[in-house]
């Protein structure tokens, strides 16, 4: 039995039964990974020919094939086949862990926005861009976006308060500084991809920032000199908040162009009016050999997505985990 792992041509003796992540790493074939579990996401690839078996727990267990894609970790071979592991000159190796914080600090951002900081007992290796799932009590967990780089021996997350959330309510009313909070991951496959060298547009709404500020601070302290065009959309002035970071990053970066986008203006501002993806629209022509970073609503996201397929991104280079509102 054989597996080609495309685009490197590589084939692979293996037996019926293995594991495909297994044996992508016992034969060096570079792959990205982390949680090996299904939850992160990373280590998603396309099979290109014969068909694999998926035995995650929420799959049925029924063969996948030619053009499907499928989590590594939990794809078992079945027959000979040929699978394509997305840019594998961008390989990402961010061991999961469980890390126990501390909050820091709890500070108001805007009427329903909290940035939160952590004091980690060890650090958390992870991506810009990536996030993790904080564990506050047994009853109250919930995934949140990192809005810093990992550099530090802190992170900081940004929460949107959401009326009758559950777990954004226990945040906003019975967290406080010196709570212990336990930090998993770090999980999503929206992260900085360090190798591109030409333009990136960044796409965020609401908290969606956090990770966008994530990306950007990541590609300014590798060095990157990509023109990078952040476009932050929100529903009204109110709404605003992390201008200020902004103004710093465009400080340090002088090919950074930021973009606050207000979908409802009561008046002239310091800034645009409109849906954020129609001033995309708007703004450019054509993004062939871009790439995109999106975070924000899954309505946001999916007509990001198919905004900058229609202007020449490839599917494959437009990056986007999106913020689903249940368990808030």
């Amino acid at each position: 039995m054989e597996v080609a792992v495309l685009p490197l041509q590589r084939n692979l003796a293996v037996e019926a039964g293995a594991n495909l992540l297994e044996t992508l790493l016992a034969h060096q074939v570079p792959v990205s990974y982390s949680c090996m579990a299904g939850r992160c996401g990373t280590c998603r690839c396309k099979i290109v020919g014969g068909r694999v078996l998926e035995t995650g727990p929420e799959e049925s267990r029924s063969p996948m094939g030619a053009g499907e894609s499928v989590l590594a970790c939990q794809a078992t071979l079945i027959e000979s086949c040929a699978i394509e592991i997305p840019e594998p000159d961008e390989v990402v190796v961010n061991p999961a862990r469980i890390v126990k914080a501390t909050v820091a600090a709890i500070e108001p951002q805007t009427h329903d926005i909290l940035r939160i900081r952590l004091a980690m007992s060890k650090p958390l290796q992870f991506s810009p861009g990536q996030y993790a799932t904080l564990k506050f009590t047994p009853e109250h967990i919930r995934p949140y976006s990192m809005a810093c780089t990992g550099a530090g021996d802190g992170l900081e997350f940004h929460v949107r308060v959401v009326p009758d959330g559950r777990v954004t309510s226990y945040i906003a009313s019975t967290l406080k500084v010196g709570d212990t909070v336990r930090v998993s991951g770090p999980l999503g496959t929206a992260y900085l991809r360090r190798k591109h060298t030409g333009p990136i547009v960044c796409i965020a709404g609401g908290t969606g920032l956090a990770p966008v500020l994530s990306i950007v601070r990541g590609a300014i302290d590798a060095g990157m000199s990509n023109p990078i065009h952040v476009y932050f959309g929100v529903r009204t002035p109110a709404d605003i908040y992390g201008a200020a970071w902004l103004d710093e990053l465009k400080a340090r970066h002088p090919g950074l162009h930021t973009h606050v986008v207000v979908a409802s203006s009561p008046g002239p501002g310091p800034w645009r009016t409109g849906v954020v993806t129609q001033i995309v629209d708007s703004d450019w022509q054509s993004l062939d050999g871009w790439r995109a970073y999106l975070a924000g609503s899954p309505l946001m996201v999916d007509a990001a997505t198919l905004l900058l397929g229609r202007k020449g991104i490839r599917p494959e280079h437009i990056y986007a985990d999106a913020f689903y509102p249940s368990g808030v």
